[in-house]
Formats: C-alpha cells, sequence, structure tokens
C-alpha cells in the first residue's frame, strides 16, 4: 500500500511539473561555452558550461511558451566577451518584449576591477538587483598595451619584422617603445566606438539620458548605495531575497529551470526526422592552424584546423537535407595558407547553396579571412573584425646568446638555408623574401576582400591596411552586411533556403558513435572532421612562444589585448 502511495505521489509530483508555472535560469558565473565540444579534452572542460546556441535558442521558444512567466540571471563570475554579451542583450531584449518578467542579479559587477560589460548585459532586464556588498564598477572602457622592445633590448633580443600596413599592430610591441600615430588612431576608434554603444544600451535599458551615463561612467566605480541611488540598479538585496520575489511574480507553484535545460528538453521531444531539410551549422573557435581542430592538454584555448571546417563544409555542401549553412567564427586569425583553404571550402559551399557567417567576439585577420566569401556577414556592433593585413620575420637572439656565453655555427647547403633562425639577422637578400611574402598575402588578402565583398580594389585597400574595425564600423563601411547574433543568421539562412521559421539546425560534421569509433576511410569522409587533442601546442604559452621566434601562430593574428570583457 505504501509503495503504491509513493508511485501515486512520485507520479503526481511529475505532472505537477509538467503543467506548472517555470521561471527560467541562466547562471554566467562559469561562463558560456560558443559552440559544441570539439574534441573529448573540451567536452570534459565544458561539462558545467551552457552553450550560447541553446540559451539563444530556448529564450526564443519561451517568448511563445505561455508557461514561462519569468526569467532570472546571475550576472558576474567569468567574463564574456562583448560579442557574446550582445547575443545575450538582445535575446533577453526579444523575450522581455513578449511581457514576461526579466531580473538580473549580481553579488558584485567587479570587486576592485572593472564591470562596465557585465552591468551593460544586465541593463537589458526589466529589473537589476545587486547584493548590498557589491559595487557597479561602471568604469567606462579601455585597451593597454605594454611595449618590451626597450626590456628585450637590454637582454640582447632583436625584431626583424615587416608588416602590411600600418595599422597592422600585432608586432609593435616588439618593434616600437610607444604607439604610432596609426596604432593610437585605430585603438581609439575601437574604445570610442565600443563606448558609443555601450552608453546607448545602458541609457535605453535604465532609461537614462544618453549624456548623462556618460557623466556616470565618469563618476563610477559605485558602492552599492551610491548605485541605487544613481539609478543604476533597483534594489539592494541577497540572492534568497530576489529569487522569492521572481518566484510570487510568477506563482507559488513555480519552479527553476535551467534555459540551455529546457531548450534542449524540447529538443528531445519536437526530435527533427532524419530526413527534413534544414540549416548546418558549422562553428569555427580558436586560432586557425593547419590540420585538424583541438587544444592543448596543457590549456590555452582550442584551435580551428583547416581540415576540420573543410570536412564540415564538404559534408554539408554534400547533403541534399542541408538547404544553408551558417558558419560561425569567432577567431583572431592565425596561418595564412590554413585560412585560405578554409575560404576556398566556403567559396564552394557558397557555389552550391546559401552560406551565412555569424561573427561572434571576434573575427579578424585570418577569422575575416575565411568569412569574407559568405553570402552574407553578420557581426554583433562590438566584434572585433578587418584586421585585413600581414606581419612576419623573426626574433634575433645573437647578442642574448653572446651575453650568456652560448656560441652558435651553422653547417648549410643552400644560400638560405637558415634564413630563419633565430641565432643570426636576415641578410638584404633574405630581407627582400620576406618583404615579397609579404606583399604576396596582402595582395591576395585585398584581392579576395575586393572580388568577395564587392568593392574595388583601392576601396578594399582603404579599409584594409592592417585595421581593427568593430562590427559597427565594420558594417558602415560594408565589410559586414548585417548587425545581429547568431539567431539572426539562422533566420535569414531560412529565408534564403525557403525554409520555415522552424526548420531544424544541425551541428556538421554530424557522426554516429560508430563513425566516431571506426575513423575516417579517406580524407572525404565526413570523421575526417574530428578534432583532437593537440600534443604540439605550447598551451597557455602559445601565443608568447609564436611571437618569440618559437613556432609560430601565423602571420594573420590578432594579437590578444584586443579583448573587450
Amino acid at each position: 500500500m505504501d509503495a503504491g502511495k509513493a508511485i501515486f505521489d512520485t507520479v503526481d509530483k511529475f505532472r505537477q511539473r509538467r503543467t506548472a508555472p517555470l521561471v527560467l535560469e541562466l547562471d554566467l558565473t562559469e561562463g558560456l561555452t560558443e559552440g559544441p565540444p570539439a574534441d573529448p579534452l573540451a567536452a570534459v572542460l565544458s561539462m558545467r558550461k551552457s552553450r550560447l546556441a541553446d540559451v539563444l535558442s530556448g529564450l526564443k521558444r519561451a517568448r511563445q511558451d505561455s508557461r514561462v512567466k519569468a526569467l532570472i540571471v546571475k550576472v558576474g563570475g567569468q567574463p564574456l566577451g562583448l560579442g557574446m554579451v550582445q547575443e545575450l542583450r538582445q535575446a533577453v531584449i526579444h523575450f522581455r518584449a513578449s511581457g514576461k518578467l526579466t531580473v538580473a542579479f549580481a553579488e558584485t559587477f567587479g570587486e576592485f576591477s572593472g564591470g562596465t560589460v557585465p552591468y551593460y548585459l544586465a541593463t537589458a532586464f526589466e529589473r537589476v538587483y545587486l547584493q548590498p556588498s557589491g559595487d557597479v564598477g561602471l568604469t567606462g572602457v579601455a585597451m593597454e598595451q605594454r611595449f618590451v622592445k626597450g626590456a628585450l633590448g637590454k637582454l640582447g633580443v632583436g625584431y626583424e619584422l615587416g608588416q602590411r600596413h600600418e595599422y597592422k599592430t600585432a608586432a609593435n610591441m616588439f618593434t616600437q617603445d610607444h604607439m604610432t600615430d596609426p596604432h593610437r588612431e585605430s585603438m581609439s576608434r575601437i574604445v570610442e566606438s565600443v563606448t558609443e554603444t555601450i552608453s546607448a544600451g545602458i541609457a535605453d535599458g535604465r532609461r537614462l539620458d544618453p549624456g548623462k551615463v556618460r557623466e556616470l561612467i565618469d563618476r563610477g566605480p559605485f558602492t552599492g548605495p551610491e548605485a541605487l541611488e544613481a539609478g543604476l540598479v533597483d534594489g539592494l538585496a541577497y540572492r534568497d531575497e530576489v529569487y522569492d520575489e521572481v518566484k510570487r511574480a510568477a506563482g507559488e507553484e513555480a519552479h527553476l529551470l535551467y534555459v540551455a535545460r529546457y531548450a534542449k528538453g524540447a529538443a528531445v521531444r519536437k526530435l527533427p526526422q532524419p530526413a527534413a531539410d534544414g540549416i548546418a551549422l558549422v562553428h569555427g573557435i580558436g586560432m586557425i592552424r593547419s590540420g585538424r581542430s583541438g587544444r592543448s592538454p596543457l590549456g590555452g584555448g582550442g584551435a580551428m584546423g583547416s581540415d576540420t571546417i573543410s570536412a564540415a563544409l564538404r559534408a554539408a555542401r554534400r547533403d541534399d537535407h542541408v538547404k544553408a549553412v551558417v558558419f560561425r567564427v569567432d577567431s583572431p586569425g592565425g596561418s595564412y595558407v590554413a585560412s585560405d583553404t578554409v575560404w576556398r571550402e566556403v567559396t564552394l559551399t557558397r557555389k552550391v547553396k546559401p552560406v551565412i557567417v555569424s561573427m561572434g567576439d571576434v573575427a579578424a585577420s585570418g577569422g575575416y579571412f575565411v568569412s569574407m566569401a559568405a553570402d552574407v556577414i553578420v557581426a554583433q556592433p562590438g566584434t572585433l573584425t578587418g584586421s585585413i593585413g600581414v606581419y612576419g620575420g623573426k626574433a634575433v637572439l645573437a647578442e642574448l646568446m653572446e651575453k650568456i656565453g652560448v656560441n652558435t655555427e651553422m653547417v648549410a647547403q643552400g644560400a638560405n638555408a637558415g634564413m630563419f633562425s633565430t641565432s643570426r639577422g636576415f641578410s638584404p637578400e633574405q630581407w627582400e623574401r620576406v618583404n615579397a611574402w609579404l606583399d604576396r598575402i596582402y595582395d591576395d588578402f585585398v584581392g579576395k576582400v575586393a572580388k568577395s565583398r564587392d568593392l574595388t580594389r583601392e576601396r578594399a585597400h582603404e579599409l584594409a591596411r592592417g585595421r581593427v574595425w568593430t562590427g559597427a564600423d565594420a558594417h558602415a563601411s560594408g565589410l559586414v552586411d548585417e548587425l545581429g547574433g547568431l539567431e539572426d543568421a539562422l533566420a535569414l539562412a531560412r529565408k534564403r533556403a525557403g525554409l520555415a521559421d522552424d526548420a531544424p539546425v544541425r551541428s556538421y560534421p554530424r557522426l554516429n558513435p560508430l563513425e566516431r569509433l571506426r575513423g575516417p576511410e579517406s580524407s572525404e569522409d565526413k570523421s575526417a572532421a574530428l578534432a583532437r587533442v593537440r600534443l604540439d601546442a605550447w598551451g597557455p604559452l602559445a601565443r608568447l612562444s609564436a611571437e618569440l621566434g618559437l613556432p609560430a601562430a601565423g602571420p594573420l593574428i590578432l594579437p590578444s589585448w584586443y579583448v573587450i570583457r
């Protein structure tokens, strides 16, 4: 009898949960992942993180779901890039427009640190609450670069580097001791553009005059009471108090559910037929390298392998049920040759079906190279893009080696066999070859930009020269077609392909467990797109090792200081 009652109670509780009001929840403490795990290590590292695509699709569906009464998001912890923040803001604003309650809660927006971007995200919500002990680090936008030429010179390390052109500043930290005029101009405009976007968003979300927002930025950071008095937050409260208020508004019987779990549950209930026509979503994340995607077990982030991305694009191109492709790019660039390999596959795919690029936080240098051939490029206003240029050269360690008593001798056949050795500088003839190489890459890059973006060669060069643009400025100049996020790109792909608004989206390559285990039969097999753990990487020191003359990341790379969080 007791067992029967227990079963009945369990079934009744399950029924109530299926019909009770929902409060969707999103915890950004651990951040979000941009795409599906590319390799086993990435799967482990991202176990507790929600996927951006799941969050966006969940919020989109929830707008029409009468069970969903509210959304509460914990902001803070792991910082998010500006592009991802703008994706989330857009999704929240649309959710809020459906008439449902939206609440942002933070323990602090920066504890003895800046918190402008996290606070900018929070202002998309109807109500913003701050823990009483927290602060609002609304301090503005800053980009800082250190120059190590003088320090390295004292050690006896020199650099022989060429760049195309004056705005390609990735190597300036080694070759200059201060910002050049083009360098300062470019970075100043990025900061200005981002500040304009953030100020406008905060003003709109908090119903403040834009001039007032700029004044508040100059006065920040704020303690909790100061933020409340200035109208930056709606209340000072602890987590339990905020959640109790939201539950009362949604109904006492309401229960919490993470947005990503909500999205996945809906996907399970509405599994598309295997033969249904839909959209292929290909993620290209990290520095661009030849070979397969993956990451070092030492850390340092993943890599976009040209073999992996090319195989995914080929698989999507040959699948008759894929009617359009969305290529999600979040990359600072890397290898020119690998970028060109991916560019070719995008070009071939575009001849068969529409290709829409959706840019994430950054799609610059090589990241722009792989994007430019798409039918349409969609970027967020804060996406860093462009950087159409190239640099290359080497460190010269001869003086350093002499200082520490290391003598280097070389035996070689061929006048230029040792030209890339760091033990000596380039000869005039070798430097001529380096410059010819840089000119060839730059001419190819600019020529393809002109053709892909329907610009004259002169106009493409004017926009290039290595300059980094925000998405807003790139849109104004024609390097980007539309401002928006991943959901906008998917909607555009469906429209171009003549599909229904709810046509399924599938990540590519799509492999069953057997295909993952047996390995590829050839380079044409879609299982050739599987990523791997890259044991050849330098882990967290990858970028530094490349810049010091160790195995290079590639000549089309955006410097790490171009990050806005």
